[in-house]
């Protein structure tokens, strides 16, 4: 394979237009792999679970998934700074294709689990070293903002399509549809990427990569039980089990930070924690995953369980949050470039995600959907601020040599978030609801009901509802009053659980004074073309 330094073209960017338009082609379509799978598999679960009879495993399908990606991803963000990422991004599609193959012959839940771990392994791959590839392919940041919108749109459009594509699988060609759906994306991506992606390396690494495998094994174990933590938090609340798990995550944390200190070439370089620029824009990222993934989650619940709204009614007032975080993408690279202040579009992007939290928090069954649109596209504007400034500015300040792990970690860091998100809010919302619904049943007399009322997915069910108000109306009681009772208490619940994330969007707000001013430089650097 001959290695030559690739000549830049005058546009800051290392190919010529077509190549550029082809390569992120197939970078646009290895995401779209990625959001689509999250997206169309939660419509699907109910289906598989009734299918192969796993209800204890249930949470595990989104689990395993989770679990092996979140690992997965600094590891490989890590080792593609050194060795180039497109062999790991072609090997990802693989992984990711093959398992969901898997998946999809799936017999039993167990089986179905472990696959979904497998396709965890190469989701990971795909975020650690699929993100990088764009700065590698345009240095000049402000180039790279234009071509980022490729990107965005990608992950809009699946997020947009995922759930009622999900449905429309499930239900007209069954639930294994919805993991062989990923094969033709996955084919039409790995043709893209081999046949356009160039194999980028930086030349001072080569040689001298030795992997960093107890660095890997603690970055497993530090955020595998923390996610454990997390998963059992909303469930069980606070058990010797869950805090024995949050010491291991806590004990494994700070043996990797000593570890990593020493070790001359390690998987997570701690002096990116040191600087100011870099631990700001992380903050940021925990806090953004945090607030993304409480309104993403409970905000459907809500206009279902609380407003009794249809899936279909909610999936369209929940749309033009996915559609404006795209157009939001599209804007932010249009403005940011031309701002003398870039770090402003932080502030704004924080400031409309609080007010679309407040929005939810003060939202009622009567009000009218125009106004619940326009909160939903505030909030859409407001992560379309966010996200794509948080990778460019980390891009920026890491270098070059730590590129691909400071995008990683961003992206890790906002599940990280978005995992410690959904289960701080979600054990808020559980016990604010179950104790709504055991007061409502105290005061009819009625508390041998309260298995069949302390699940909200009740509140989602019409059949589930009918058969239950006419077996509460058979003993005497007003079965009706009692579900309107269960739906004033899960609407209450959810309101103080969304007011948590506008908290933290204030917070964040507040917390953008610490990122210094960023300066989006043309700046365009040497990369070597290994092709």
């Amino acid at each position: 394979m001959a290695v030559h330094t690739a000549a830049h073209h005058s546009s800051g960017q290392v190919l010529p237009f077509r190549e550029s338009l082809m390569a992120m082609l197939g970078v646009s379509f290895v995401t779209m792999l990625v959001a689509l799978d999250q997206t169309v598999v939660g419509t699907a679960l109910p289906t598989i679970v009734s299918e192969l009879k796993g209800f204890e495993l249930y949470a595990w399908v989104a689990t395993s998934y989770l679990l092996t990606s979140v690992i997965t991803v600094p590891i490989f963000g890590r080792l593609g700074d050194y060795y180039g990422r497109k062999p790991f991004v072609i090997a990802s599609i693989v992984v990711f294709t093959a398992a969901s193959v898997l998946c999809g012959m799936a017999n039993n839940m167990l089986f179905l689990v472990l696959a979904r771990g497998l396709q965890g392994v190469g989701g990971g791959m795909l975020v650690g070293t699929a993100f990088a590839c764009i700065p590698d392919l345009f240095p000049d940041s402000v180039v790279r903002l234009r071509w980022q919108v490729l990107m965005s749109s990608a992950f809009g459009i699946a997020n947009a399509i995922g759930p009622s594509l999900g449905g429309f699988l499930t239900q007209y060609y069954g639930w294994r549809s919805v993991f062989y759906v990923n094969l033709p994306v996955g084919l039409l991506s790995l043709y893209f990427v081999w046949r356009f992606l160039p194999h980028l390396r930086h030349v001072e690494h080569e040689g001298k990569m030795k992997l960093d495998w107890p660095g890997a094994l603690l970055i497993a174990v530090s955020l595998g039980c923390l996610q454990l933590f997390v998963e059992r938090l909303p469930k069980h609340g606070v058990s010797a089990a869950a805090l024995g798990l949050l010491g291991v995550s806590v004990a494994s944390a700070w043996a990797l930070w000593n570890w990593e200190k020493r070790f001359p070439q390690p998987i997570l370089p701690v002096d990116m924690f040191r600087n100011k620029s870099l631990a700001a824009l992380f903050t940021l990222a925990v806090l953004g995953g945090f607030t993304m993934f409480s309104l993403l989650f409970y905000a459907p619940l809500l206009f279902q369980g609380g407003f009794g709204m249809s899936p279909k009614e909610a999936g369209l007032v929940i749309t033009p949050l996915v559609v404006f975080i795209t157009i939001g993408s599209i804007a932010n690279g249009r403005l940011v470039s031309r701002l003398r202040n870039p770090n402003l579009m932080l502030y704004i992007g924080f400031s409309l995600l609080a007010v679309a939290c407040l929005g939810v928090v003060i939202a009622t069954r009567s009000m009218p959907r125009g106004l619940l649109m326009t909160f939903m596209i505030l909030g859409g504007l407001g992560l379309g601020f966010v996200m794509p400034n948080l990778t460019i500015f980390a891009q920026q300040t890491a270098g070059r040599e730590h590129l691909g792990i400071a995008t990683a970690l961003l992206q890790s860091l906002r599940m990280i978030g978005g995992m410690i998100g959904t289960a701080l809010t979600g054990t808020l919302i559980s016990h604010m609801y179950a104790s709504g619904v055991r007061s409502a049943l105290e005061r009819a007399s009625a508390t041998q009901w309260f298995v069949d009322l302390s699940d909200p997915q009740i509140l989602i069910n019409r059949d589930a509802q009918s058969t239950l108000v006419s077996q509460l109306s058979h003993t005497g009681h007003d079965g009706a009053l009692l579900l309107e009772a269960a739906r004033e208490a899960l609407v209450a619940s959810i309101h103080m659980g969304l007011a948590l994330a506008a908290v933290v969007a204030v917070v964040s707000v507040w917390q953008s004074r610490r990122v210094p001013p960023i300066k989006l430089q043309r700046r365009i650097e040497p990369v070597v073309h290994a092709d």
